[in-house]
């Protein structure tokens, strides 16, 4: 299927690696603009080689190193995208989950930081890029998030509660910010990211596994019996940030292979 957006212009988030990168390979794949963004420089250098390489048509990469905590760092990210392409067709908001634990084990600071990485960050993109999203053809937001959305996940308080205000957020932005833009969001169960190889690793390094395949097999947890491959997430992520979509606004979409047992 044509997702027609070649030449359109994305902006991702924590795109050097993970979902966020996958998100920008499916959309350069299609032929759209893509800016990236990530903390670490050589990082992010290496995924806009990657992300290059798989470019169709006359499809351009362009890397803007930040923090998405960081306010400046945002208002640069995105005047360094209408200054490149002059226009944004979309955003795709992503980041780094906030640390495992228990309630009782977290304190203010805990929270505070959670919020301002999950929630604050996806806020002032979207304030920032809702006039020029909307002066387009019809501008998208999706962000992704988690499948603890819909199911709470045990270790993963900050994950559970904070990431309910993201998909609150896109609700209404689908609402306020419609018709010229749509917003969406993704919620992603076990993919096999960089982060989950480096986990599998680091279990067998302490003795809990004897290989790699053996250690990946504890995070399938689905009736497809296998982990999602990131480029599963991406694929979905281009496809609502297209006009093939052009009716599915305000949504949740959990993707983890029918993993959850939740109904909604």
């Amino acid at each position: 299927m044509d997702l027609d957006i070649e030449g359109n212009v994305a902006l991702t988030t924590a795109s050097s690696s993970g979902l966020g990168f996958a998100s920008a390979k499916a959309l350069v794949r299609e032929g759209a603009n893509v800016v990236v963004n990530g903390r670490d420089a050589d990082r992010l250098a290496d995924a806009k080689a990657d992300l290059e390489a798989e470019a169709a048509g006359d499809a351009r990469v362009v890397a803007v190193e930040g923090d998405i905590t960081n306010p400046d760092d945002l208002d640069r990210l995105v005047e360094t995208t209408l200054d490149e392409f002059g226009r944004l067709d979309h955003l795709v908001t992503s980041a780094g989950g906030p640390p495992s634990g228990a309630f009782l084990d977290t304190d203010d600071e805990d929270w505070e930081e959670a919020y301002e990485l999950l929630v604050m960050s996806v806020v002032r993109l979207a304030r920032k890029c809702a006039e020029p999203l909307a002066d387009g053809d019809g501008g998208t937001i999706v962000t992704v998030a988690s499948r603890s959305v819909k199911e709470a996940i045990d270790g993963l308080v900050l994950s559970n509660s904070v990431r309910m205000s993201v998909v609150g957020l896109e609700k209404t932005l689908s609402k306020e910010l419609g018709p010229d833009v749509r917003a969406n969001a993704v919620l992603p169960g076990s993919h096999e990211t960089s982060r989950i190889r480096e986990l599998v690793d680091q279990a067998i390094e302490r003795g809990e596994y004897d290989s790699y395949e053996e250690g990946l097999a504890d995070w399938v947890d689905n009736p497809l019996d296998r982990i999602g491959d990131p480029i599963e997430l991406g694929n979905t992520v281009a496809f609502l940030s297209s006009p093939r979509s052009g009716y599915v606004n305000g949504q949740a979409i959990v993707i983890d292979g029918g993993g959850g047992s939740s109904n909604l």
